[in-house]
């Protein structure tokens, strides 16, 4: 009787994830692969359009001239027009919008469903158009690798397995085992499904540095641009940086030398190839010089409100403003 309990609360929690997994499989279309998303396009498409205009306000607004703005769209529109060429799978059309952020903070993110960010301080921080490209380049790759989308959809499927597994353990009869070792289960499974879901995002970084270049080189960018972006950032992080394993992003020494290795691989044509250039010149012009005429950003520092590198973030800000809500997910 006991023994019967136990083995169907083991397949009614193994019932329950395989469901999950065949469910939410697709392919992506940003790389051919096949990964777990549970949220469809039109759910990313209500992210950007409800979430958008409060993420722009609380990172000081736009910045307020209209050439470097026309500059910034200019870059993003064709690089995910590159992007859209190289996709391995039907796209919908998306809301695209390229946003210079007034604000100081050196910071790029990007929402599901087409909202892409630069903030003004990282912006005075580049050297050339190329750089520009590859920060926007990777931002685009994480839009169209719905990586949102693999990050939301990867906490649900966590909760409800650790749901399952609490429920399984509960059903399961006192002096067995399974009863025994999973109330110790549950916690060690928590605790490491979420250093799990800090590698998910060190992943999805590298792969978005990695479809970034890919757009960089489709448009003419010499890709050691994207090189040299992290070598900015690396200096901006000050030593700050906790160690990478409980960080969402790799350390721009892991991404420095992921890139390496494609400028000695895979792209080493563009390397010392006038058809691939850093296109030092126009950026000062149509950006640095329009910067340093601008008075000071409106946001002098962080916001502290939010987690860019948590998609519940930005999941309750659209909660907030739409119908749209993740009941799946608690937290």
């Amino acid at each position: 009787m006991h023994d019967s309990r136990t083995r169907r609360a083991l397949a009614a929690l193994l019932t329950l994830l395989v469901g999950l997994g065949l469910v939410g499989c697709s392919t992506n279309p940003a790389t051919g692969k096949r990964s777990f998303m549970l949220q469809s396009w039109e759910w990313e498409r209500s992210i950007a359009l409800s979430a958008g205009p409060q993420f722009t306000e609380e990172f000081g607004g736009e910045t307020p001239d209209a050439t470097t703005k026309a500059y910034v769209d200019e870059i993003g529109t064709k690089l995910t027009r590159a992007a859209l060429q190289q996709a391995y799978a039907e796209i919908p059309e998306l809301d695209w919008d390229y946003t210079l952020l007034d604000s100081a903070v050196l910071n790029a993110f990007a929402l599901p469903g087409g909202k892409v960010y630069i903030s003004r301080g990282l912006a005075a921080k580049l050297e050339n158009e190329a750089q520009l490209a590859g920060v926007l380049g990777h931002e685009v790759g994480h839009v169209l690798a719905r990586h949102g989308n693999q990050r939301i959809s990867k906490q649900i499927g966590m909760n409800v397995a650790l749901a399952g597994l609490a429920i399984g353990v509960g059903l399961a009869d006192e002096d067995s085992s399974f009863r025994k070792y999973g109330q110790y289960g549950v916690p060690a499974l928590a605790v490491g499904g979420n250093v799990v879901m800090l590698s998910y995002g060190r992943d999805e970084e590298l792969e978005a540095d990695r479809l970034g270049i890919s757009y960089m080189v489709a448009n003419g960018y010499n890709p050691v641009g994207q090189r040299q972006v992290m070598q900015i950032l690396g200096r901006g992080a000050k030593g700050q940086r906790p160690p990478e394993w409980l960080s969402t992003h790799p350390a721009s020494e892991t991404r420095i030398r992921r890139i390496d290795e494609m400028l000695k691989g895979k792209y080493a044509y563009t390397q010392n190839n006038p058809d691939y250039g850093l296109y030092p010149e126009r950026y000062r012009k149509r950006m640095l010089s329009r910067l340093a005429a601008l008075p000071a950003p409106r946001q002098a520092r962080a916001v502290e409100t939010f987690d860019l590198a948590d998609p519940m973030t930005w999941c309750g800000t659209c909660t907030e403003n739409t119908s749209v809500a993740l009941h799946e997910v608690s937290r």
